[in-house]
């Protein structure tokens, strides 16, 4: 079993039952899934742009991605229906674990002048952050990285607002800007 997830299990989980006065344990706020997504606009030009979002994406997450496609078309951008605008992949389980356990422990601190995340939740207790580049990732190979790229994650949660979501991700081990 992972180190986060073990810890979940035998120290948050009841901490947390405790903390917001809970009855159930099954009422405990719980990861559900991350979400990882890169937009990848120049796509709909160059389809080698593709394989190699999807190789680096595929080695920081250990799972293959998908590739998503615009639903609409959109005479202002130069885009039509069907074409490859991004590419996304949804972790759940290990390897959920695993990818959080490297993300607040190795990546997150490597970034620069890094005094922590801001909250960003939305109201059902989902955190959204958002990364300027890809290189932070120790399984990225510089040189085979054609441009910097963002990414999107997203940890999806089953609290039930944003202080449970907050508290969750705090215990967890996720690096929070301190307030002043």
């Amino acid at each position: 079993m992972n180190r986060l997830k073990a810890k979940f299990m035998d120290e948050i989980a009841p901490k947390l039952k405790e903390e917001l006065g809970l009855k159930n344990k099954m009422a405990v706020p719980s990861l559900k899934k991350v979400v990882i997504s890169v937009g990848v606009g120049e796509a709909k030009d160059d389809k080698g742009v593709l394989s190699g979002v999807s190789t680096y994406l595929t080695a920081i997450s250990g799972q293959k991605p998908v590739i998503t496609l615009a639903k609409k078309s959109i005479a202002g951008f130069k885009l039509s229906a069907g074409a490859p605008v991004g590419i996304m992949v949804t972790l759940r389980g290990e390897r959920m674990f695993i990818f959080l356990d490297k993300l607040f422990s190795a990546v997150l601190p490597k970034v620069r002048d890094f005094r922590g995340v801001s909250d960003s939740f939305d109201n059902q207790g989902n955190f959204n952050l958002g990364l300027r580049e890809q290189l932070i990732f120790p399984e990225v190979d510089y040189k085979t990285v054609d441009k910097i790229r963002g990414m999107a994650i997203t940890i999806v949660t089953s609290a039930q607002n944003k202080d449970q979501g907050r508290k969750l991700l705090e215990y967890l081990g996720m690096p929070f800007r301190k307030s002043k």
